[in-house]
């Protein structure tokens, strides 16, 4: 491997973590928060030379933009983290067997983490300061559309650590090529964890390929279903933030679902997407509602179900019952944030017993799904898989544990 002697570096500098306090740990990352916003002219400069690479009109544009205001949230959700409990050292079970030996199990680091994700600069620091509090080390494999963003962010990170006399190999950005990704996947005895951020293709070349642990992210086909017993005012609000906050990220709406009696609150529910030149993809129902009433209306097609939009395009989905909602989730949601808007609790108590999803939101949009609005600091990434974690992935995500046995001499006969 062209790259083994990255990945060994890494691996060894990994183990110096272990050295730290929790308040040297939460020094660094203030320290680099503060660098951050006052290095933001350079990042952003290299920031443009990737953005003028890109279409403007490309989906992951949003995704790769930085401006100051992002760099400060950037800069506010370390700090955050720096402020959290430490969650190495928790001991998570312990007890005394009849042979008096002495048993604890206790939360440790991983190791050393590989990220591999696409146009987002801010994974990048977001990765970093989760990394560093839980005590891993970590790999990082940005995409080729971000890449002078990336080596912007890594080289303040590492002048930062130099400047604690920590080794700046704790972090590794590798080349931004399919060749490095292939290296990162079969760095067995070196990578303890990988974590895929990004698209479907990317997700699935990752789970099919790697030969060392995968932590998987899904893809976000959001829904929500508005009931029968939907209250229209909050449906517009909730609809309408959790399609057009922010339309590239993972947690945005893709498709609303409405209950057939309701169409004649459809035109209202949706009107403040025309602001936004939100394209509806309407089946034939909702068409025949919004026809003449909303101007940016397009029939939908089967394409238009199951689809991770990543952009101002939203289907319209009309159904009978709750049982057709929850059927149309189960055929075209892909397991990461799903909603209803109702006033009834007992079909809301239904609905999120029923949903197989990592978020299942009542009277609440979906673009809550995030690790700082979930109080976890930062996210490393949404787990929409059941075995480990599931949901943001933040500091207890990336730890794992080791038994402490204690004895005085006992032998096992």
């Amino acid at each position: 491997m062209q790259l083994q002697e990255t990945f060994e570096r890494v691996k060894r500098a990994s183990k110096t973590l272990s050295l730290l306090t929790d308040s040297q740990r939460n020094e660094v990352l203030q320290a680099l928060a503060d660098e951050i916003i006052r290095n933001s002219k350079a990042i952003l400069a290299a920031n443009v030379e990737d953005l003028a690479r890109m279409a403007k009109d490309n989906p992951l544009y949003d995704r790769l933009m930085l401006t100051e205001k992002r760099l400060e949230d950037i800069a506010a959700d370390m700090r955050n983290v720096s402020m959290l409990p430490s969650p190495l050292g928790h001991v998570t079970n312990s007890k005394t067997l009849a042979n008096g030996l002495r048993l604890c199990r206790v939360s440790v680091p991983f190791g050393v983490i590989g990220m591999i994700y696409e146009a987002r600069p801010n994974v990048t620091y977001d990765v970093f300061s989760l990394c560093f509090k839980s005590g891993n080390a970590c790999v990082l494999k940005g995409g080729k559309d971000a890449d002078s963003s990336n080596r912007a962010c890594v080289a303040l990170i590492h002048s930062v650590l130099q400047r604690f006399n920590i080794s700046p190999d704790v972090v590794a950005l590798l080349p931004a090529t399919h060749e490095a990704t292939a290296e990162l996947l079969n760095a067995v005895g070196y990578v303890d964890l990988c974590i895929p951020r990004g698209g479907r293709s990317l997700i699935d070349f990752v789970r099919d390929t790697a030969r060392i642990l995968v932590i998987e992210t899904g893809a976000g086909v959001v829904n929500t279903y508005f009931d029968k017993d939907g209250d229209t005012q909050m449906g517009q609000a909730i609809i309408t933030n959790a399609k057009t906050r922010r339309v590239s990220v993972c947690n945005a709406l893709d498709c609303l679902i409405i209950h057939e009696s309701r169409l004649d609150s459809l035109c209202e529910i949706i009107a403040p997407m025309a602001e936004h030149r939100v394209i509806v993809y309407a089946d034939a129902p909702s068409y025949a509602v919004l026809e003449g009433h909303y101007p940016y209306l397009e029939p939908a097609t089967d394409k238009s179900f199951g689809t991770e939009f990543m952009d101002y395009k939203m289907a319209v989905k009309t159904v009978s019952s709750l049982d057709e909602a929850l059927a149309h989730i189960d055929a075209y949601g892909s397991g990461h944030s799903e909603a209803i808007i109702t006033a009834n609790e007992e079909t809301a108590r239904r609905f999120q017993t029923h949903v197989d999803a990592a978020c299942v939101y009542w009277n609440a949009p979906t673009s809550f799904t995030d690790g700082a609005q979930f109080g976890l600091g930062a996210e490393i990434g949404i787990s929409t898989q059941k075995l480990g974690p599931r949901g943001p992935m933040a500091l207890e995500e990336i730890c794992t544990y080791k038994w402490l046995i204690e004895g005085n001499g006992q032998i096992r006969k």
